[in-house]
């Protein structure tokens, strides 16, 4: 297990590209870290989720070392008590560049044994084709032209609010998604979709609390979790799901999903900045 400034994280490090196949190069991080450090509790949130992670550039050698590109999805499921840290994920994945397999199933047997064990979890994997059609997104209504004055820049609950007497059954959404990366400081950019059905929230409220996360420090993962817990305790909908879509970084996008429903449908779209 490693810590989030731990000296054998390779985040904010420079690394030499791996010439070799290698699983050690993966770095997971406890899930419950970042949450223990602000004195909140992990496992009091109540939620089903998977971290969609696509990776934009997966290369392998064939046994007669013809090259191999696709893209790969892998789900890391939300109850596993490890993430994988995002640069040791893409140093872990050109590690493959040069090395030869058998066939693509080889490749992926490797690939969900390795990320298995780093997550604790049962983690899949998919390839795709340069030709694979994404799912649609959700059809939604955005909120980002909704006029109001914003003045607070890191995460503030207190700013939820739902409207009296009105319902809402229906999918949200926001591309003023920003937070910054727990250890280099650095922006991390994106959009997020919210399905809630329940007593209404107010849009204006919504949107200066997705803002308020700007200048917040934390892991994507962290981020969706806390947006989900504090809608769910301040605005208490009867359902709700919380899925960002991030931009890529090294050839990865990170996409995590909570929600209240067991059975809800991760859908693995993709967006035009993606």
């Amino acid at each position: 297990m490693g810590s989030v400034h731990s000296e054998t994280n390779p985040l904010g490090k420079t690394s030499e590209y791996p010439e070799h196949y290698d699983a050690g190069l993966l770095f997971p991080i406890d899930r419950n870290e970042s949450w223990k450090a602000s004195g909140d509790d992990r496992s009091e949130i109540d939620f089903y989720g998977v971290d969609i992670w696509n990776g934009y550039e997966v290369s392998w050698l064939t046994a007669k070392g013809k090259p191999v590109v696709c893209v790969a999805e892998f789900r890391v499921p939300s109850d596993s008590p490890f993430l994988v840290e995002s640069k040791s994920f893409k140093l872990y994945l050109n590690s493959f560049n040069q090395a030869r397999f058998e066939s693509e199933s080889d490749v992926k047997a490797v690939m969900e044994r390795d990320l298995s064990r780093a997550a604790g979890g049962a983690v899949t994997v998919d390839f795709h084709g340069m030709n694979y059609v994404y799912p649609s997104a959700p059809d939604a209504h955005c909120i980002d032209d909704v006029d109001v004055d914003i003045s607070t820049y890191t995460p503030s609950p207190d700013l939820l609010a739902v409207v009296s007497d009105s319902r809402f059954d229906g999918w949200i959404c926001s591309h003023l998604l920003k937070s910054n990366c727990p250890v280099t400081g650095q922006p991390d950019w994106g959009s997020i979709y919210i399905y809630y059905k329940g007593q209404e929230i107010d849009q204006a409220s919504l949107l200066a609390y997705l803002v308020s996360l700007r200048q917040h420090q934390d892991f994507h993962e962290q981020c969706v979790e806390r947006t989900f817990r504090d809608i769910q305790q301040r605005c208490a909908p009867e359902s709700l799901t919380v899925h960002a879509r991030y931009v890529r970084r090294g050839g990865l996008d990170i996409n995590p999903f909570r929600t209240t429903e067991e059975t809800f449908e991760a859908l693995n779209f993709r967006l035009q900045r993606q």
